[in-house]
């Protein structure tokens, strides 16, 4: 009797030392971004536990007075625990909407998770956090916008209160917002009409204040209606011999009909190659790296113009569509390939349909591209001078000839380089609104 007693006392002496060993603790964690507190900023914290959690608690604290923001309860499970429990989201809403208590200043986010097993553990995370009570607000300048489609364009503004982010909103694109070169007061965006972007589209200036909440300010806009660029659609004939040329080179190890797999090339690689040109956006310099109008490769004939429609006709049977962002320029074969303007090199490679490639920041989010070469003697990282030879022309990727392809993009967007080529619209777009230090327009 008293051995059975002994092991009824020894299997609970170890239950309960498994109850201890096993037993979990929680591991919060706030957002890394998360350092400042405004309006009503959205907090999400990912609380991981296997067993999942009994209680979890959320306050921010202020001049040493806690205010509580949130607080979720479950019922406790001591002995048959859940296991295997996925992250717990607490999330809630902190700022001076819903505690007015709270003043400009520092402060404390915490929150805390107590495990739902035996021993109940809690643990928690804290964050020193800024509070600011005044939302953001945004003015714009008073001047007239002329936009047009395909083309760019320079607003200044100011923002008042804490702002995270600002720029300009065109659509579904969004452009960044920078302060004023020089030190000056104020921000600034340059900012893209795309050349597919309805004419009914407004231009918004925006500034997103810590808490989500947003003010807009509207600028002056002219869409000038007779000036408008009028794209051209074009049949281009493509026989056996480009298409042969172009699968090879860009899917040599494909399989299937010839005229498939260049369709599939010159739409799905496009889209991709056109990707990876846009996510150079941030590969940009905070600063002018030009001083002067941008060059157009001398003594070359424009071959095709920005957004041209290309209806791909193979055999008198239209096989494809695409739209050409940029100009092809043609001139001598194998002829220097200058850069349109300083900058710094920061793409250097083969891209698919563009061929070798090679794309300089000019700063600010505005870049150039420069494709179809058949040498490139730059790499990434360089900076170069405008005018200095970068490598040759070739008829690499989707050319069917000599030639150089040469684009422009703002922010990832690809616009119509000519206003770039014009002191005039320089002068009267970029240098009469921000400081273009030693423009020579």
């Amino acid at each position: 009797m008293r051995a059975f007693i002994g092991l009824i006392l020894l299997l609970v002496v170890v239950a309960i030392i498994l109850l201890f060993t096993f037993s979990a603790t929680p591991v919060v964690t706030l957002p890394a971004s998360l350092n400042t507190i405004g309006q009503a900023t959205p907090v999400t914290a990912s609380i991981a536990d296997p067993h999942g959690i009994r209680h979890a608690v959320a306050y921010i604290e202020q001049n040493g007075v806690r205010y509580k923001l949130a607080d979720v309860e479950h019922p406790a499970r001591r002995f048959r625990w859940l296991r295997g429990v996925p992250d717990h989201t607490l999330k809630f809403t902190a700022g001076v909407k819903g505690t007015r208590e709270l003043k400009d200043g520092s402060a404390r986010l915490i929150v805390e998770a107590t495990s739902n097993d035996f021993l109940g553990k809690t643990a928690g995370a804290e964050r020193d956090v800024t509070i600011v009570t005044q939302p953001v607000k945004v003015s714009v300048d008073s001047d007239q916008h002329y936009l047009y489609v395909g083309m760019a364009d320079l607003v200044t503004y100011n923002v008042s209160g804490s702002a995270t982010a600002s720029g300009v909103r065109v659509g579904d694109e969004t452009f960044r917002g920078w302060p004023m070169p020089g030190g000056k007061p104020g921000q600034f965006s340059l900012f893209a009409f795309a050349w597919n972007m309805p004419l009914s589209t407004a231009p918004v200036v925006y500034a997103s204040g810590p808490g989500g909440d947003e003010a807009h300010g509207q600028m002056v806009v002219n869409f000038p209606k007779r000036e408008q660029p009028k794209y051209r659609v074009r049949d281009l004939p493509i026989d056996d011999k480009f298409i042969q040329k172009v699968v090879n080179e860009l899917d040599p190890s494909g399989s299937g009909d010839m005229v498939e797999r260049f369709v599939r090339i010159n739409s799905e690689m496009r889209k991709a190659n056109n990707q990876t040109l846009a996510d150079l956006k941030t590969k940009t310099e905070p600063k002018f790296l030009w001083s002067q109008p941008f060059l157009q490769q001398p003594n070359t004939k424009v071959e095709a113009n920005f957004a041209d429609v290309r209806n791909y006709m193979h055999n008198g049977k239209k096989i494809d569509q695409q739209t050409h962002l940029g100009y092809d320029l043609s001139s001598t074969q194998h002829v220097g390939v200058q850069a349109s303007n300083d900058g710094r090199v920061v793409y250097a490679a083969p891209l698919g349909i563009y061929g070798n490639c090679i794309v300089v920041d000019h700063g600010y989010g505005l870049q150039t591209i420069y494709g179809h070469l058949s040498e490139i003697d730059v790499h990434e990282g360089n900076m170069v001078k405008r005018g200095q030879v970068m490598g040759k022309s070739g008829m690499t990727g989707m050319a069917g000839g000599d030639h150089i392809h040469f684009s422009m993009q703002l922010e990832g967007v690809q616009i119509d380089p000519k206003e770039w080529w014009d002191a005039h619209w320089i002068k009267d777009h970029i240098a009469r609104r921000v400081e273009l230090p030693s423009f020579g327009g």
